[in-house]
């Protein structure tokens, strides 16, 4: 499902700031993308993500902004110091005049004159980076749950309306019937050959229970049903309501081929995109 959530977090003089993005997927496809300071909270990051983000291709950026100027790197005075006097007693000593401007990126090049100090990232710290991390993620949860909420409804609009649809078919049923006997006993008069009526009449209720789509009708309803206590019911229904969809598409299909009367394939058909509406709709849901 797709959403987004953000968290911050502030630790001395620095904000840290945590945003997660979530997109359609059938897996959970974590991607990390945070300063190499705090590399070594990948892992904690992940599990994090993982045990409330089930599902869904996933973006995670931490950014840290600091309010003060702060480096760490350092002027070592006492050794540029110690430099300078020595370059200054050998310039003297071949009488050659001192020009500062030159010297002093000679100066800044020679060992130890500037060092970097490995920053460390404190419990304390780590301990605010999560904090971030778990209000991005609980924002990102409430944005999802909200959304899902929006799609449940609208597959259950869908369903009301596949539902409506085959309630529509049993007006066409009986017509559908006399039609068909009517023709076969059209083509029979036709052929002008004597035909055993008793026979006749036992070929053709063969013939037209193989057309009938009570069965499908009702396998229909009994899923729809079930469809709405899932989507009711059960914290993650997405896969269900997947295989739910399934089925309804197994007796829509089934009816689409036993119906033979125009009328009730327009209504196949109507039921059939309001179904395709309904499997796009459900990968979205968790």
């Amino acid at each position: 499902m797709t959403g987004f959530g953000k968290g911050e977090a502030s630790f001395g003089t620095k904000k840290i700031t945590v945003e997660l993005r979530s997109l359609n997927s059938k897996q959970l496809d974590l991607n990390i993308k945070l300063p190499a300071l705090y590399r070594q909270s990948e892992t904690e990051l992940r599990n994090l993500v993982a045990q409330r983000l089930q599902r869904g291709k996933v973006d995670l950026f931490v950014s840290v902004e600091s309010q003060q100027v702060e480096t760490s790197a350092h002027i070592n005075r006492e050794i540029f110091r110690e430099y300078l006097r020595q370059l200054n007693d050998a310039l003297a000593f071949s009488g050659i005049d001192a020009d500062y401007d030159a010297m002093l990126p000679v100066l800044m090049r020679m060992p130890d004159v500037v060092s970097v100090e490995a920053e460390r990232v404190t419990e304390e710290e780590s301990a605010a980076l999560m904090a971030a991390a778990a209000d991005a993620v609980e924002r990102l949860d409430a944005f999802r749950v909200q959304e899902g909420a929006v799609l449940i409804a609208d597959l259950l609009r869908r369903v009301d309306l596949i539902e409506r649809y085959r309630e529509e078919v049993f007006p066409f049923e009986k017509a559908r019937t006399e039609t068909i006997r009517a023709r076969i006993l059209d083509n029979l008069s036709k052929l002008g050959v004597e035909v055993d009526r008793n026979r006749l009449e036992q070929e053709m209720i063969y013939y037209l229970e193989k057309l009938d789509i009570t069965e499908e009708k009702v396998r229909l309803e009994n899923h729809c049903r079930y469809f709405r206590e899932v989507a009711a019911g059960e914290e993650a229904p997405g896969r269900k309501l997947g295989f739910i969809a399934q089925e309804m598409g197994r007796e829509i299909n089934t009816m689409g081929s036993k119906a033979n009367e125009s009328n009730i394939q327009i209504l196949v058909v109507r039921m059939k995109d309001e179904l395709e509406k309904i499997k796009e709709q459900v990968l979205n849901i968790l």
